[in-house]
């Protein structure tokens, strides 16, 4: 295990009706002029805003609104976001909504308070400042609501990159799993692929010794194996709602992370799926991780095995590990494609004549160096073989 940090000052309020108290929470972390950040539909049509808005009414914290996030969050957004922050002499900033809005929020927290261009943080400058953030989230899946991380699109160029900085940990985040019983099953099960990616980004890793993480990340990975078909079978099922949607918090504020080398390998190559052709993120994953793992098998053999034994339950082959290997990895893509994922390039709605610009923009795309950086070193041409293989 290697030497860490890890600090995540996050107040989690969770279970049934905690919306409510969203105004008290607010007032506890200093806020009294706030953004209400929000996408649109569901959280209108639900009565969710409502709820929030009347909980602020009644702390007497005064808001602005700015709703129209997407899912893969545009820049756009984020500049008007950070224009009406000052503007309004904004202090805080809440998010009410998925993954996307969390990650825009933040960018407009960061953006607020930043002399610069905010995108200057997602060509790699830290985060070290930004406007108080809160979050109350109606999906389980990006774990931005514990994480230091945000992920926004540049829409000059479709450039879909990550910024990260403890800063960008919410001040508190509200969790109720009853918000998510209205989620269309598709896009539960993109959560639960998204979910699933961030631990497998953490398990595979290049540092030794590490198991008391590797049983959390198994441990985890289990849940969702578990819940995944009990949630999609019955979207009522409040109880496999919460151990997902906690799972999720867990699987991506690092707890699971800390002294190991991470990859990230699988994001990085998705990223400039659902920049090009708008699909959801986890279903891009869900193609994307069975080839990236199958790609990057031989790297470390005995770690994909590890994981086909004490997550898929596979017998070990002591004597060719790589068929367990394969096991594993085959066990996961049948797993994704049991809840609703796609499974190959064309039901993403992607393109094999884009191959080559995908992995050109992946590689050397805005600030990129040529390779992607992970569990293992790839080039363009090493990129350009993994999205063939999801061709089929």
């Amino acid at each position: 295990m290697e030497n860490f940090t890890f600090y995540a000052p996050t107040y989690f309020a969770f279970g049934k009706d905690t919306e409510n108290d969203t105004g008290k929470y607010v007032k506890r972390f200093g806020g009294s002029r706030v953004l209400l950040h929000y996408g649109g539909g569901s959280v209108i049509r639900s009565g969710l805003l409502d709820r929030v808005k009347k909980s602020l009414d009644g702390e007497g914290v005064s808001y602005v609104e700015l709703g129209g996030v997407k899912p893969n969050p545009r820049s756009g957004l984020v500049y008007e976001g950070i224009d009406l922050c000052r503007k309004e002499k904004v202090d805080f900033v809440l998010a009410v909504g998925g993954g996307s809005t969390i990650d825009s929020a933040k960018a407009i927290a960061a953006g607020a308070v930043y002399d610069g261009d905010f995108w200057d943080y997602y060509e790699g400058k830290l985060v070290e400042e930004a406007l108080p953030i809160g979050t109350v989230i109606t999906i389980s899946a990006a774990g931005s609501e514990g994480s230091p991380d945000s992920v926004i699109t540049k829409e000059e160029g479709m450039f879909k990159r990550g910024a990260t900085g403890e800063a960008f940990r919410p001040k508190f985040t509200i969790m109720n799993p009853a918000l998510t019983q209205t989620l269309p099953a598709y896009q539960t099960a993109c959560g639960i692929t998204d979910i699933m990616a961030h631990l497998y980004e953490r398990y595979l890793t290049n540092t030794e010794e590490v198991e008391v993480t590797d049983r959390m990340i198994e441990g985890l990975l289990l849940t969702m194996i578990h819940e995944g078909p009990r949630v999609i079978a019955d979207p009522d099922n409040y109880q496999a709602r919460a151990n997902i949607m906690w799972a999720g918090m867990m699987a991506h504020n690092n707890s699971c992370g800390v002294g190991r080398t991470q990859d990230w390998t699988s994001h990085n190559i998705e990223h400039e799926l659902s920049a090009l052709y708008d699909c959801a993120h986890g279903a891009g994953l869900a193609v994307v991780m069975p080839a990236v793992f199958t790609y990057t098998l031989e790297h470390n053999v005995m770690r994909f095995a590890q994981a086909a034994v004490r997550v898929w339950g596979c017998q070990m082959d002591f004597a060719d590990p790589k068929r367990t290997a394969l096991e594993g990895i085959e066990a996961l893509r049948n797993f994704l494609i049991s809840i609703g994922m796609p499974k190959n390039f064309a039901e993403l709605g992607a393109k094999e004549e884009d191959i080559e610009k995908l992995a050109h923009t992946c590689c050397y795309g805005d600030v990129n160096t040529g390779t992607v950086e992970g569990f293992a070193t790839l080039d363009q041409k090493d990129v350009e073989n993994i999205y063939k293989l999801m061709v089929f």
